[in-house]
C-alpha cells in the first residue's frame, strides 16, 4: 500500500500525498521565501484546497493552477473569484464550512477558524469569504490543517468529530495563534502529531519551534517540526 506523506513548502503551504492523489494546501510557493526551488513548480497536482484568500496563501493558486490543471476547492465567495480571475468554472469547487465534498476518493472538509480573509485582485482587495480550516480524510489518515486562526474552544469539537491523525497548526503569532495557544489547540483537536506552520517567514512571525516543542509537552502531546522540503509519513 503506498504510504501517504505529508511534505511541508515553507509558511502554510504542504502537500499531501494520499495514495495517487497529491493534494495541495494553500501553495504559495513562487515568493515564499521558504519554498524550496525544487517545489515551486509542481508538475502534478490533483486538487488545490484554499483556507482563505490572503496572499501568503492563495497568492499564487492561479498560476499553480494552470501549470497543474488541479480542481480548487475554496469557500463560495473565493471560488467566484477565482473563476473571475480566470480558474475554469469546471475546476472549482464552492464550498464552505461545515460541508464536505468527495474529490479523488478523498474527503474534503471546511471547518471553522478565526481569522480575516480578502484577495488581492488586479483592481484591488476584495472580501473573500471567511477563513477555514482544512480537514483531509482518506487512504487511512485524516489530517487538519487549521489555516490561520486564533485559539478557540470549539477545536476540541473537530478532534472529536474528526480525531486527526496529523493537525498542521500556525505558530507564529501577531497574526494567528503563538506557540502556548497553539499547544493549547493541539491537545483539543486530539492529534497524533501536531506539526507547526505559518512561522519563521518573516520578522514579525516570532513564535518558534522550541516553545512550541515545550509548550506542546507540557499539554502531553508529540510534536515534530518538518523543515520545508522534507516530508514525514502520515
Amino acid at each position: 500500500m503506498t504510504k501517504n506523506t505529508i511534505t511541508y513548502a515553507g509558511h502554510s503551504a504542504v502537500f499531501v500525498h494520499m495514495g495517487e492523489t497529491i493534494l495541495a494546501i494553500d501553495p504559495w510557493l513562487r515568493g515564499n521565501p521558504l519554498c524550496p526551488a525544487a517545489l515551486q513548480s509542481p508538475k502534478k497536482i490533483d486538487i488545490i484546497v484554499l483556507s482563505h484568500g490572503h496572499s501568503d496563501h492563495a497568492g499564487d493558486v492561479i498560476r499553480v493552477q494552470k501549470d497543474t490543471g488541479a480542481l480548487v476547492a475554496a469557500t463560495y465567495e473565493l471560488a467566484m473569484i477565482l473563476i473571475a480571475e480566470g480558474i475554469p468554472a469546471d475546476k472549482v469547487v464552492p464550498m464552505n464550512k461545515g460541508g464536505s465534498v468527495e474529490l479523488h476518493g478523498i474527503e474534503v472538509c471546511l471547518t471553522n477558524a478565526f481569522h480575516s480573509s480578502s484577495y488581492d485582485t488586479p483592481n484591488g482587495t476584495v472580501y473573500a469569504g471567511e477563513a477555514c480550516g482544512v480537514i483531509l480524510r482518506g487512504k487511512g489518515s485524516t489530517i487538519y490543517h487549521a489555516g490561520d486562526t486564533s485559539l478557540f474552544s470549539d477545536l476540541s469539537l473537530i478532534g472529536d468529530t474528526f480525531k486527526p491523525d496529523v493537525a498542521l497548526l500556525p505558530i507564529g503569532d501577531r497574526f494567528t495563534m503563538g506557540p502556548v495557544e497553539a499547544a493549547q489547540a493541539a491537545a483539543w483537536v486530539k492529534c497524533k502529531i501536531a506539526v507547526p506552520i505559518h512561522y519563521k517567514t518573516f520578522e514579525l512571525l516570532t513564535g518558534t519551534y522550541e516553545e512550541f516543542e515545550t509548550a506542546c509537552k507540557k499539554q502531553g502531546v508529540a510534536a515534530k517540526e518538518i523543515a520545508p522540503g522534507e516530508s514525514m509519513a502520515c
